[in-house]
């Protein structure tokens, strides 16, 4: 069985999108939700379906190696980022290495780095003109949305699109696509 660890810090819709894939898979499963947020909407997903969770606070998650031995204790195979707002400390991204995947509301390189997530990334895309926006998935490095690109996916900006608007044509690829990549990448993982 292969262990994924959800990293969230908000409402939880992808987190849920995700959960629901996996369902019932004899292969992969959600085994562990990570939040920074106490009151973050995500734990309630977690606690409807079952899933054991952890909270994280600020100091120990980026002076201790305390995640990383919880995501060990837990048999933990992969961490999808969906919608963690902090940046991942060096030792969990060393400890997985190549075994870290987020979710990014634009098409990178362009519109993002440190700062850019949320309406900022969609107030951004609007206001230098842009025709097209969309979703990337990418491996996560030490540096803010810079490791290697798994997947885009694109959608149209309109004349009058607001930002609020662009959000939700970039949520809808989001829940399409994000579960879908993370099954094949997964399922792509030489087993060892």
């Amino acid at each position: 069985m292969t262990n994924l660890a959800i990293f969230a810090s908000g409402a939880g819709s992808n987190a849920e999108k995700i959960i629901e894939y996996f369902k019932g898979n004899d292969r992969v499963q959600v085994a562990l939700i990570v939040c920074n947020k106490p009151t973050a909407g995500v734990l309630k997903i977690a606690e409807k379906h079952e899933i054991s969770t952890f909270l994280i606070e600020k100091e120990g998650f980026f002076s201790q190696n305390s995640c990383v031995s919880v995501l060990k204790e837990h048999q933990i195979d992969f961490i999808i980022l969906a919608g963690f707002l902090w940046k991942v400390p060096d030792a969990l991204v060393n400890a997985y290495r190549g075994k870290i995947v987020n979710i990014h509301p634009a098409l990178l390189p362009k519109y993002g780095g440190k700062g850019m997530y949320g309406m900022r990334v969609h107030e951004a895309v609007i206001q230098a003109g842009e025709t097209e926006s969309g979703i990337t998935i990418h491996h996560v490095d030490e540096h803010y949305d810079e490791g290697a690109i798994i997947f885009q996916a694109k959608c149209p900006i309109e004349p009058g699109d607001t930002p609020e608007i662009l959000a939700q044509k970039v949520h809808a690829l989001e829940h399409l696509h994000f579960p879908k990549v993370i099954a094949e990448l997964v399922a792509s993982e030489p087993k060892g």
